[in-house]
Parts: structure tokens; sequence; C-alpha cells
């Protein structure tokens, strides 16, 4: 399906808040807005005060609207993988129409068949993604409308999470005065967009180390098997840094971004820097080595822990090896640790969009992509699980309008070297890796 029009994309982060605006034209991607603002009311990437969320939110969408010229309506939100599921299912019914051509109506009804299962109270169903369909046994099918059949079946993913997470993001999108177009799971989008087809189908961890929390998403033969979120970020590095050297939380941040390293083996303990401490009339001399070992014991800690829950599905054994973005990756020496403490190939992954060449954006960035590239069938399959008509375009009053000359996206960051490792398959390991993500659906 061609991609075009505008879309909006929304993170709603535990350091940041960030809107992007992007045109899609002849399928290229084309960023004409970006707004940054600080997080408020958030703890760990999960709202805690929809008020102050709500103020962020509106701060960010007002900083898209002013550098793109264009008046923002509807929004496509990113969720986090806070205690999220993913189950296989499938579901089967018999074709109703007289003329036994699959309509758009038999589609939706074999989705809401699929579905029917016992959820818990505190949770939902978020999102179905059809897989295939099967039209009278014959399989493969991924759009069967317009085809003839007695019986109509159809495999996917169903992925749950909490209500109240979702509820908050809802209500602060609602409060901010915007339309919820969709709702993106962020560790399955993040994939999709950093991921070549290769990687996605051999076998490849994503992890995002984001200011409250680290997720890991593995995708292995172009599904998402598995994601784990370590409540720990680079808010957790700031605030060591302060409690250690007993100074403020923005003088922590100051340092660990214009001294910070988290690979202390190759830092200097002869260059020091003052740091003003509380209760010293004077500031203290501290060396980069002694900032480096504070930030690395931090780092350590988060990837040993992820470390041990993807050894626990062999994660780590998949060709693709690790891509590592968020904010906290852009770090001098993270990729470094990374690589001794998963003992595996690690890059970093930096978005290539102009301004924005920095992985504090890569979550935004692919909620954008992943929403321009849902298909019809997508969208029915999504309307069994809101109970909405189906989604066609969006309503007239809901399109973003231009409201002053576009102004091209200033960067909020700077500009790291991007990585343009080629990666390499290795068919040769596919057959091995075959049983590695079978318990998680058994």
């Amino acid at each position: 399906m061609a991609k075009s029009g505008i879309y909006v994309g929304l993170d709603i982060g535990t350091t940041s808040v960030k809107v992007v605006v992007a045109e899609y034209v002849e399928n290229q991607l084309n960023i004409i807005g970006v707004g940054n603002a600080k997080s408020k009311g958030l703890n760990r990437g999960i709202i805690i005060d929809i008020d102050k969320t709500v103020e962020s939110i509106k701060q960010a969408v007002k900083k898209a609207e002013e550098k793109s010229g264009i008046q923002i309506r509807e929004v496509n939100v990113g969720l986090p993988a806070n205690l999220l599921d993913i189950e296989k299912c499938e579901g089967m019914i018999a074709v109703n129409s007289e003329s036994k051509e699959i309509t758009d109506e038999d589609v939706k009804n074999v989705s809401s068949a699929a579905i029917v299962r016992s959820t818990p109270p505190e949770r939902q169903i978020i999102a179905l993604l059809p897989q295939e369909f099967k039209v009278d046994g014959f399989e493969g099918i991924k759009d069967p409308r317009g085809m003839i059949g007695v019986r109509l079946e159809m495999k996917g993913l169903v992925f749950t999470g909490p209500k109240t997470i979702v509820h908050n993001i809802k209500k602060c999108v609602d409060k901010a005065g915007l339309y919820l177009n969709e709702l993106v799971i962020t560790p399955l989008a993040l994939a999709e967009s950093v991921l070549s087809d290769g990687e996605k189908e051999f076998g490849t961890t994503v992890i995002d180390l984001g200011g409250g929390q680290t997720t890991a998403a593995v995708m292995y033969e172009s599904e998402l098997k598995f994601t784990n979120i370590e409540q720990e970020g680079g808010e957790f590095v700031t605030k060591d840094i302060s409690v250690v050297l007993n100074t403020s939380l923005s003088t922590a941040e100051d340092l660990k971004i214009n001294y910070g390293d988290a690979y202390s083996e190759r830092v200097s303990a002869n260059e020091e820097f003052p740091v003003d401490v509380i209760g010293q009339a004077d500031p203290v001399k501290i060396d980069e080595q002694y900032l480096s070992e504070i930030i690395e014991a931090r780092v350590e800690q988060i990837f040993e822990k992820t470390k041990n829950v993807l050894n626990s599905i062999d994660a780590l054994s998949l060709p693709g090896g690790v891509i590592l973005t968020g904010g906290a990756a852009s770090m001098p020496g993270v990729v470094e640790l990374a690589s001794d403490i998963l003992e595996a190939n690690v890059k970093l992954y930096v978005p290539s969009h102009m301004g924005l060449r920095n992985p504090v954006f890569s979550n935004v960035i692919s909620i954008v992509e992943y929403v321009a590239q849902l298909n019809d069938i997508y969208r029915i399959a999504q309307s069994a699980v809101t109970g909405e008509r189906v989604k066609s375009a969006p309503a007239q009053d809901r399109i973003p309008k231009f409201v002053g000359t576009q102004d091209e996206a200033q960067g909020f960051a700077s500009q790291p070297e991007e990585f343009e490792e080629d990666y390499k398959e290795e068919g040769s390991m596919k057959n091995k890796l075959k049983g590695f993500f079978s318990n998680i659906f058994d």
C-alpha cells in the first residue's frame, strides 16, 4: 500500500515527551515538525499524574505545530511494553453471503472469533495482528477479500496489557484536546522500523535504553516474540551521580552529558573537573575515571539484568545480535559495555533524518513509520478489538490543517556518527534456532 498523507507521532517518555509531524510523499518520509518537552507526571515510563502529563503533551504539541505550520488534531501514540503479553490466536467462521464472496464483514467476524478468550478484569486486548488467512483450506493468504469460499480461517497474534496504562494514555490525549488515531505498541513499532528484513527473519534483539526504563524486544521469523522491561534507565545514572558526589540532580545531569563515559577502562584518571557539592563553599575536583565508574556500575547492572532474561530464551544467540537505541544509548562507552556484558554483537541505531540524528528520537519516528504502513486488513481486524466501525481515511474534520508556512524541523539533539555496517544474514543458523521461542506460545 502506498504511503501518503500526514502522520503525527506522540511518544510519552519518562524524561521527555516528543511529537513528530511527518509527511509521506511517494513513499518518502519527510519530517516537517518536531516538538520536545520535559516530562512531568511520569515515573519509570508510567503515568502517575494525568494533569501534569497533559501539560507536557500540550507543550510538545505546540512546539511541533510552530515548526510544521500545521494544527495538530489527531495523534498516534506509543504504548510501552509494561506487562505486555503476546499470544497466538486462531479463528474460523462460515462465509455468510449468498455469493460466498468474502467481504470486510467476514474478515471482521473471523477476527472476532480469534479473540474470543477469557481475559482477567485488569487486562484488555490492545491489538490483533493477522498473519495469514485460509479459505477452504488454502493457506498463506494475506487478504481474502473478494475470494469465494465456504470456510474462512485466520491466524494471528493478540497483544494484551493492563487496562490502567491504556486508560491513562487515552485520558491524557483526550484532555490535551487531541483525537487518538492509533495506539501503537512501541517495541513492535521500533523493531519493525529499525530492523532489516533479514534481521527480522533470522532473529534480532532490540534494546531501548530509555530514561526511566529499559525495554528489550525480540524479533524472530518476522514476528515480535518477546518483550521485557527493566525499571531502570538513564535517569538512574543521573541519580547515582547526584548521590555519590553529593550534588544536585541538574548538576549531575550536566556532568553525565559533558563528561560521562560508561566504559571506565578507556577514561583517564588525570583529567579533572570542578563539581559544586552541597554543603561546600568551593567546587570539589573530580576526575573523569571516578565519574565513569559511577556511570558504569549502573549501566552494567541494567545490562546484566537484561542479559539474564534474554539468556533464558536463548535470544542472545540469534544471528542478528543486538540493536541498541534510546536516549541513554548515545552516551559514550554504552555500546562497548553492552557488547562486553551481553557477549553479543551490538550496534547502535541512530535515525537518519535531518535534525533527528540521535537515538532519543527512535521511538517517536518508529510510531509514525509503523502507522503509515498499516493496511486495510489490520484496520478491519482492529475494529473487532475496539468494537468500532472499520477505520478508513481520517474524518475530514480531523485532518491536520496547514495554518502557516512550513518551517524545517529544528534539531533538538547532537548528531552522533552514523553506523552503516551492513547486516550479514547467517542462514545456516536458522534451523538451529527454530525451537527457541516455541516455549513462549505453548
